[in-house]
């Protein structure tokens, strides 16, 4: 008897802990940035896709400091989607120090390339700055430490030959921050690395008159990263963006981690693709995603769940 009762307790707690575990992995965390910048609002938009694609998960949107820290916590399994920027990927994936990643993350796997980041470089227009070169000796914002933007600030001033030392005031603010320093003359200059019409810089454009600093082609080519292409700023970006204004894109990705299962990253996969209204809705961003841009560039593995997708509907043969 006290055998049967033992087979029956162990049985039990077998089944429990079973359960457990697949209910924990019905968990999706999106990990985004700064609730200023355009991450959030896309990912916000992703968890209602996941939510109606897989009603008996709970996804989540959770704010972070962007690419690097993003990629760090899907590497200790603390989510399960994540928004990085291809230079940020590359550098975790081959584990730069300098960069925020002290090993190699080989957890990380791919689920898409989605919309370009514009490197946008925006003074208030009294500060007198018109071009890179007038940097030197101002006050700056450029981004919070080790996210995606700051990476991007430091590759595009060591190209233009100005380092952090020249400036006069270095900060490292989200998106929202930096717009309100400006608007308080405590800043001169803010770099953002996001989607064209970010609202943080809709909101400055609009509170004062600004300049979008140009970043030449020879500046992005001294840059020596294929992830960094010459793009440009459209006139009309931002109020009082007058004329066109070239700058740097870089290609966004959505990863996710080998512990996700094939199952749950293929219906996530493809319920994006099948809903990219929710995420134009979302932010104007949006527009540029493209499924033939689904798998360039990206600098991990493909995860077996999105790579089962892309098949089935031919982009991978």
């Amino acid at each position: 008897m006290n055998s049967a009762i033992s087979r029956f307790a162990g049985a039990v707690v077998v089944a429990t802990c079973l359960a457990s575990a697949a209910y924990a992995a019905e968990f999706i965390t999106v990990l985004t940035g700064g609730t200023s910048g355009v991450y959030y609002p896309m990912g916000v938009a992703l968890s209602q896709i996941y939510a109606k694609a897989l009603p008996d998960a709970k996804a989540s949107v959770q704010a972070t400091k962007a690419s690097a820290e993003n990629l760090n916590l899907l590497q200790a399994g603390r989510g399960e989607v994540a928004f990085t920027l291809g230079d940020a990927l590359s550098d975790a994936w081959k584990g730069d120090a300098d960069a925020g990643f002290a090993t190699p993350l080989r957890k990380l796997r791919g689920i898409a390339g989605i919309y370009p980041n514009y490197i946008q470089i925006v003074a208030s227009a009294d500060s007198g700055i018109r071009t890179l070169a007038d940097l030197r000796g101002r006050r700056v914002s450029v981004g919070a430490p080790k996210s995606g933007t700051e990476l991007n600030a430091r590759a595009v001033l060591k190209a233009a030959g100005i380092s952090y030392k020249d400036l006069s005031k270095v900060e490292y603010l989200p998106f929202g921050e930096s717009v309100e320093l400006m608007k308080n003359r405590q800043l001169d200059v803010t770099l953002q690395s996001a989607g064209l019409g970010v609202s943080a810089l809709r909101d400055l454009g609009a509170s004062m008159k600004i300049v979008v600093v140009e970043i030449p082609a020879d500046v992005v080519a001294r840059i020596g990263d294929p992830a960094y292409q010459p793009a440009t700023i459209p006139a009309g970006t931002y109020e009082g963006q007058t004329k066109d204004v070239q700058a740097i894109a870089i290609q966004n990705f959505l990863v996710t981690h080998e512990g996700v299962s094939t199952d749950t990253v293929y219906r996530i996969t493809k319920a994006m693709w099948e809903h990219l209204d929710t995420l134009v809705a979302a932010h104007s961003a949006g527009k540029a995603i493209r499924k033939e841009n689904a798998l360039k560039g990206m600098a991990v593995p493909l995860h077996p769940g999105a790579e089962k997708y892309y098949r089935e509907i031919g982009l991978i043969k």
